[in-house]
């Protein structure tokens, strides 16, 4: 069949279009910036924060036989708002397929988008669902639960957590969830293609077993081969105040309404998505293959230590401009620059541009996105300081508190830091 496929370059739309076009269906994948990558899809250019007519959605339909809805976000940002992402858009091209003569329209929503529904999310959700049920075309409503697999945000975040040596969770984590692994999600929703069930129906995609989130992050915890977790519990009052903090960082989920969604439990029968696989979803115990085991526990392990290297590496840096405005006697850190041959009026000029440079480096390394080139300046003005010292105070080698050698380890973290600098 052509499935006309939005959200493509998703976490599940990506995983859904290889399945697709494994199973031999023809993918035209909608995205705003049309763009290469696998050479079997084909692309059509589509906004859902524009896109909100159904005479918009209509010459992309000629000719598709399928329609699956893969868009979603679980924060607003900018111009991508619920309201757009979630209801406006897609009920354009629920209309435009109705009027069209699709055969059929898969809507990827959520579980939660109910009559308890209270969230924006969730609500929002809701509203597209109910508008599909009711118009004259063949649709299926898939809700998942929280969806595990390899590139998902929420994978990354989990197993994070899952590898910290003490994690704090809201409530001592009894929040009761159902996580589902994406290959199952996946493949649900491609038998959904080749056996339909009646129009109209909601079915939930879940893991076999509902659990509490304290033992889902413990089963992660020991699928990525660590010993036991520790935890202890945050008050929630007290994680809100944190939400409010956090929701203001580039790509955080965590805002007041994903804790209420938390708080609310995601849960719901297993048997819709046992009866589309043909057997038992995966098990939480099975999301990571042995296989991945160690590169999943490192790279959770560098999701939080890396951060923590830069903001004290960021500290180092400032706490060394504000001692060296003055903390630490000045005539001192004039007599150490005479004896690098560093008298008169460029004494004043050196020691203060140095510690203004030092602080502007630690707050450069806490703001700034890209960092390649700070990470290199932080090096060479280390090799620097190091070379003139070494050549003028040698001395310093031999130091009991070792003022230079300290300086390797720091050199040797700033490149480590260097190297994993995404390009």
């Amino acid at each position: 069949m052509v499935v006309l496929l939005t959200g493509a370059s998703g976490f599940i739309g990506s995983h859904l279009a290889d399945a697709l076009l494994a199973a031999g269906h023809e993918v035209v994948a909608v995205s705003r910036r049309p763009k290469g990558g696998n050479a079997k899809l084909r692309h059509v250019s589509g906004d859902f924060t524009k896109d909100i007519e159904p005479a918009v959605w209509q010459p992309r339909l000629a000719g598709v036989d399928v329609v699956i809805n893969a868009v979603g976000i679980i924060r607003e940002q900018g111009e991508q708002t619920f309201e757009l992402i979630h209801e406006r858009a897609p009920c354009a091209l629920f209309a435009a397929c109705a009027q069209a003569g699709v055969k059929r329209v898969v809507q990827v929503s959520a579980l939660g988008a109910d009559d308890d529904a209270s969230s924006r999310y969730h609500l929002s959700k809701k509203r597209a669902d109910d508008f599909l049920a009711q118009l004259p075309v063949h649709s299926v409503i898939v809700q998942p639960s929280l969806v595990f697999g390899p590139g998902g945000t929420s994978a990354r975040l989990f197993t994070t957590l899952a590898s910290l040596p003490l994690t704090g969770l809201p409530g001592g984590g009894r929040q009761r969830i159902q996580p589902v692994h994406v290959d199952d999600v996946v493949a649900a929703i491609t038998a959904i293609l080749d056996s339909p069930p009646a129009s109209g129906s909601r079915m939930a995609l879940v893991g076999p077993e509902a659990m509490d989130f304290r033992a889902f992050l413990s089963t992660l915890r020991r699928a990525m081969g660590m010993g036991k977790g520790r935890y202890f519990p945050v008050p929630m009052a007290l994680m809100r105040v944190t939400a409010s903090v956090v929701q203001r960082l580039p790509g955080s989920i965590l805002d007041g309404e994903t804790l209420d969604m938390l708080e609310r439990g995601n849960t719901a029968d297993a048997s819709a998505i046992t009866r589309l696989l043909g057997h038992a979803p995966r098990d939480v115990g099975q999301f990571i293959p042995s296989g991945d085991r160690r590169c999943m526990r490192q790279s959770a392990q560098l999701n939080w230590l890396l951060p923590m290297l830069r903001v004290s590496i960021a500290l180092v840096w400032i706490v060394t401009g504000i001692v060296s405005f003055g903390l630490y006697p000045v005539e001192e850190s004039y007599a150490l620059l005479a004896r690098v041959g560093i008298t008169g009026w460029l004494a004043p000029v050196m020691l203060y541009g140095a510690a203004m440079m030092d602080f502007v480096f630690g707050i450069a390394t806490l703001l700034l996105k890209r960092r390649r080139l700070l990470w290199l300046a932080q090096i060479a003005v280390i090799v620097f300081y190091t070379a003139i010292i070494s050549w003028r105070l040698p001395e310093f080698w031999l130091h009991p508190y070792g003022p230079l050698l300290k300086n390797l380890p720091m050199l040797a973290a700033i490149w480590l830091l260097l190297e994993m600098e995404e390009r």
